[in-house]
């Protein structure tokens, strides 16, 4: 996969809570809107390398229609690595600052693992933190559950 689209309705606006809340970089432009698409930059996460790209399409466009809150993306996840809940929180509360609307998930109710926020277009972005190497080995010692019941060949 080289990266996830999101569909916004104001691209200057989304680009500015991306670059500045989430701090990913501008990578590229590109604008298709000679042979009916939109307008679009990729961005880029500075430490994962991941990309994001923000979508925009003018009426009558061949992507254009009723805009739907999520377009089935669930959600934009950004982890933020094995740190400490306090990070998490600071996080949060900067991406509110920043224009996001909060959700019921906050740190407190998830006892610091995650938080989610939507984005100025309502797109659910999840913050959270990364599994420990003693937690990412705790769950791949546990048996899937096919393979509780199968038996070993004879």
């Amino acid at each position: 996969m080289e990266q996830v689209g999101l569909r916004v309705r104001n691209l200057e606006r989304s680009l500015d809570f991306y670059t500045r809340a989430l701090g990913l970089r501008v990578r590229e432009r590109g604008d298709t809107r000679s042979w009916g698409g939109g307008l679009w930059v990729r961005l880029e996460d500075p430490r994962s390398h991941r990309n994001l790209e923000l979508h925009w399409y003018r009426r009558g466009s061949l992507f254009s229609g009723p805009f739907a809150v999520g377009c089935g993306v669930d959600p934009a996840d950004f982890t933020i690595g094995v740190t400490p809940a306090s990070t998490r929180e600071r996080t949060y509360r900067r991406l509110l600052r920043m224009g996001a609307r909060p959700t019921k998930y906050t740190p407190a109710v998830t006892g610091g693992w995650m938080a989610s926020v939507l984005d100025p277009d309502g797109i659910w972005i999840t913050i959270g933190r990364q599994r420990t190497v003693a937690e990412r080995a705790s769950v791949l010692e546990e048996p899937v559950p096919s393979q509780r019941t199968r038996r070993a060949p004879s």
